[in-house]
């Protein structure tokens, strides 16, 4: 009996941990269109979006807004997001390849000609956080 406790115990303490992360999101040009939000781990395409861990398309319903991925195991993550303001379900891009549709990343990394690697814009996840995205 007295192993059988400290087995569960054990057990309980060796379990891990879930997390929360909550992201800001700023700067959303319209009420139009949609937010896609994917959360990528380091052997995913990032930023490709239907290539992440979890990806989340939420209505805009204002210039700022907020959005919560509960459950998360610890571990490193990044972020990429982009309005989607005429619902086609694509960052659109102009001739010479540039998006013509606010983009963020986590930890608000950004190169001029490229999208920021994974590890620019990667954050742990160890406790619950917050990042704060300012599109552009």
């Amino acid at each position: 009996m007295k192993t059988l406790l400290i087995s569960s115990l054990l057990f309980l303490f060796l379990e891990s941990k879930t997390q929360q992360l909550t992201i800001e999101i700023k700067n959303i040009p319209s009420s139009k269109g949609n937010l896609f939000i994917g959360l990528y781990q380091p052997k995913d395409e990032f930023p490709i979006f239907g290539k992440q861990y979890i990806g989340k398309i939420v209505p805009v319903s204002g210039k700022t807004m907020t959005y919560t991925f509960k459950d998360l195991p610890q571990g490193e993550y990044a972020l990429a997001i982009y309005h989607d303001e005429n619902k086609n379900s694509k960052l659109d891009k102009n001739l010479l390849g540039v998006p013509t549709e606010y983009y963020g990343f986590s930890n608000n990394a950004r190169r001029t000609f490229s999208a920021p690697s994974f590890e620019e814009a990667s954050f742990d996840l160890k406790k619950d956080v917050k990042q704060t995205i300012v599109l552009k």
